[in-house]
């Protein structure tokens, strides 16, 4: 029985080592909002930052997470170019919520549906809140789990360390 829940124990801690490792996105296809499929290890935007935020309509801590960051999108956008990408977790019974819920919220941001959760899995991210920056090469340079109020500011001066 030891043995069983070592061996659990030390899966579940070093599939998000495995990650860190990679230091770059997996390949799973997501649908947009739109039903466009999107690749994601194919993201990019130009050389800038990109901040992937998983999220869920029924999770009240990341809707006020990505409500705090539209009050400064525009502004580290200028800064650092940065695009935020809110990756849904949404499983079948709640993606109808998605679309109507950030339509009344007017995010800039792109959507995208991980309704099996194999992005999420794939990157390790065990709950949300789970927020993610990938630096302007692709690669993952900081991670962040939960969501405070205050927790802004640490994500804006780690976007200003990837300034150039």
């Amino acid at each position: 029985m030891k043995i069983c829940l070592l061996t659990l124990l030390s899966v579940v801690l070093i599939s998000p080592a495995a990650v860190a490792q990679t230091n770059s996105l997996p390949s799973v296809q997501l649908k947009d909002l739109e039903g466009n499929t999107v690749d994601t290890q194919s993201l990019f935007n130009g050389g800038n930052p990109i901040l992937i935020c998983f999220w869920a309509t029924w999770c009240s801590p990341c809707k006020r997470e990505l409500n705090t960051y539209a009050d400064y999108y525009a502004e580290w956008q200028e800064e650092t170019g940065v695009k935020i990408i809110a990756v849904s977790v949404d499983d079948q019974r709640t993606v109808a919520q998605v679309n109507p819920y950030v339509s009344s919220v007017s995010w800039e941001y792109d959507i995208l549906l991980d309704t099996n959760r194999q992005f999420q899995q794939a990157l390790g991210v065990v709950n949300v809140p789970h927020t993610f920056l990938i630096d302007g090469k692709g690669n993952i340079v900081w991670q962040h789990n939960n969501y405070q109020p205050g927790d802004e500011e640490e994500l804006h001066k780690e976007l200003l360390k990837l300034k150039s």
